[in-house]
């Protein structure tokens, strides 16, 4: 890629259709002075940055958990020391460990004591329903799982039908400090007492904090070696694990440090609220690996809870949100907001979902906080895309690609074609932070992956500036609070169910919530079911952000000339209803329980 920069003078004028195809990037102009076109990525190990902080700030605060505090030395003595009796328990390099836990500092203990042992972390989402639990865990190979007492009892009914030997359990009391631990463990007494532990197979967490041998694996080739087996829908739906090595994150680490802190002086020492799920790659990477490279502090919340985040902002004085759209209108819509002081907050980092432009400018009222925009996807480590700290922003952008990173648009149809600014095409990325490819699927990978380019199935448009717009996507997925909903999915379970003759599944858009879903069902003849009839039945299959939030009844779907449900048809139904105040209010009645949790 290009290195001009705006501090290197004027920049010269590339054709569209350069012979190398790779010469257009006139988003370089518009970088923030400090920001070099090209990162300098070292090829190391992921465990490198622990192992840096860990030097330059071994008593500055890693993770701070109401009581509980755990320094950059101690982070990684213990995480060596958890990595030592993974080995003993059987974890050898390249095992696939999965992690299943809410936001908690035993969360980011076992990230990075699978890291140490050299095993393959598989994030995975604790919202997650039996069988979708059972497709990933057994997908992946997963030999060790380490989870919480809560989620435990959905775990212990699949033990039979998984391939993992070995369960570590832990509780919240585990990451508190004394007196609070001790209170939580007589509170939850009588419910501990269900989770029967082994010699052999389940086992408690403590236990990996015992002994005083620690292990760092060598890790030989970086930009080989896979450090995490992320799960997306891809452009199809069905679950791939997205093969991210260590240099993959180590790339997008050292290119969002670049953009988000242009200014080296204030890089570092920094106070991060751990709101976004670490089983999300985007909240693994803002919440848990960037802080790590600037030293800085995490808060965590296992849960989301609006009012709770502002306490937080202000007790603590956080400087960095790493959010989705849906956490930030969340916080706004609280009574509370206008007595809570937010002057402390300096950046709040905005993706997963675009952010509504009116919400941008309340924030901005409220906080005087900086507001990076961005865009990405699991096959790109996410990151892709971002708007400058301190240069111009564009409402409604995700921004200009990171550093080392190439965007172009082409036409969707064969995809080879460079299209000018202004028009509308598919989204194609390359860079470091993109991915080796779809685990045990090289059909996939073949689909997505082609001469280095990520086709990210998204369609965007290009301005004059280098800053790109998403403006619809290829594929058929909604983003629901943050997370990525894939229609078909939903639709499978709806037609499972007996009295359902054909239903489909639609992301529909909302006023402050971005997207939720709608489900429309034909019924067989003589069936009688209510609509909370479907919703109850999508909750027993379904995580509970994929739930359906409005079930319409209908006596038939509309459809192409060869049978396929036109979902767009249905969708452009709902935006005509969104001009009506009256729906509007409808709207505002919806339950947040399945958006954030």
């Amino acid at each position: 890629m290009s290195q001009h920069n705006s501090n290197l003078g004027p920049q010269p004028t590339y054709s569209l259709y350069a012979p190398d195809g790779q010469s257009y990037s006139p988003w370089l102009k518009n970088y923030d002075p400090s920001v070099p076109g090209t990162a300098d990525v070292p090829n190391v190990p992921l465990a490198y940055w622990l192992d840096r902080a860990a030097a330059q700030a071994p008593n500055a605060d890693a993770i701070v958990f109401k009581n509980y505090r755990l320094s950059y030395r101690q982070l990684q003595e213990q995480a060596e020391i958890m990595a030592a009796n993974l080995r003993l328990n059987g974890i050898q390099k390249g095992d696939a460990v999965a992690v299943m836990l809410p936001n908690l500092p035993q969360t980011f203990l076992a990230v990075w004591a699978v890291i140490k042992a050299g095993g393959v972390l598989v994030m995975t989402n604790s919202l997650y329903v039996e069988n979708e639990l059972l497709y990933q865990l057994n997908d992946a190979k997963v030999k060790c799982l380490i989870t919480t007492d809560t989620i435990w009892p959905k775990v212990e009914r699949l033990r039979a039908r998984l391939l993992v030997k070995k369960y570590f359990v832990t509780d919240m009391s585990d990451g508190l400090a004394f007196p609070l631990n001790a209170w939580y463990k007589f509170k939850n007494s009588s419910k501990n007492g269900s989770l029967a532990f082994d010699t052999h197979s389940v086992l408690p967490f403590k236990g990996l904090l015992k002994g005083g041998a620690r292990l760092s694996t060598l890790i030989d080739n970086p930009a080989e070696t896979l450090a995490i087996l992320q799960y997306s829908g891809g452009t199809t739906g069905v679950p791939k694990g997205a093969m991210l090595t260590h240099r993959n994150i180590a790339a997008n680490v050292v290119q969002g440090k670049h953009v988000i802190f242009p200014n080296e002086a204030k890089r570092n020492y920094q106070r991060f609220l751990g709101v976004m799920p670490l089983f999300h790659v985007y909240g693994l990477l803002t919440c848990l690996f960037l802080p790590v490279a600037v030293c800085s502090s995490v808060y965590p919340m296992p849960m989301f809870a609006p009012g709770e985040a502002l306490a937080m902002l202000e007790k603590y004085k956080i400087n960095i949100v790493p959010g989705a759209p849906s956490v930030y209108i969340a916080m706004l819509q609280q009574k509370t907001i206008s007595a809570v002081n937010l002057s402390s907050v300096d950046i709040l980092i905005s993706g997963s979902a675009p952010m509504p432009v009116e919400y941008f400018k309340i924030f901005k009222e409220k906080t005087g906080a900086t507001i990076i925009e961005g865009y990405g996807l699991t096959e790109a480590s996410p990151i892709t895309h971002l708007n400058p700290a301190e240069g111009m922003k564009k409402n409604g952008s995700i921004g200009m690609p990171l550093p080392s990173t190439e965007a172009r648009i082409v036409d969707m149809e064969l995809g080879n074609i460079p299209l000018p600014p202004g028009r509308a095409g598919e989204l194609i990325v390359k860079g470091p932070q993109v991915m080796r490819g779809y685990w045990n699927r090289p059909d996939e990978t073949a689909n997505v992956l082609r001469n280095g380019w990520l086709y990210t199935g998204d369609i965007a448009i290009m301005d004059e500036d280098g800053y790109f717009y998403i403006v619809d996507r290829k594929k058929d997925m909604v983003i629901v609070g943050g997370y990525n909903v894939y229609p078909r999915e939903i639709d499978e379970v709806l037609h499972a169910h007996p009295a359902v003759r054909e239903a489909v599944a639609v992301g529909i858009s909302h006023p402050t919530r971005g997207e939720i879903i709608k489900a429309y069902v034909v019924l067989n003849d003589g069936a009688s079911l209510k609509k909370s009839d479907i919703i109850s039945y999508c909750r027993s299959h379904l995580a509970n952000y994929k739930v359906p939030k409005q079930v319409e009844f209908r006596k038939e779907l509309p459809k192409s000339l060869v049978g396929k449900v036109l979902r767009r048809a249905l969708r452009a139904e709902e935006e005509e209803k969104l001009k009506s105040p009256q729906n509007l209010k409808e709207y505002d009645k919806l339950d947040d329980k399945a958006l954030v949790d």
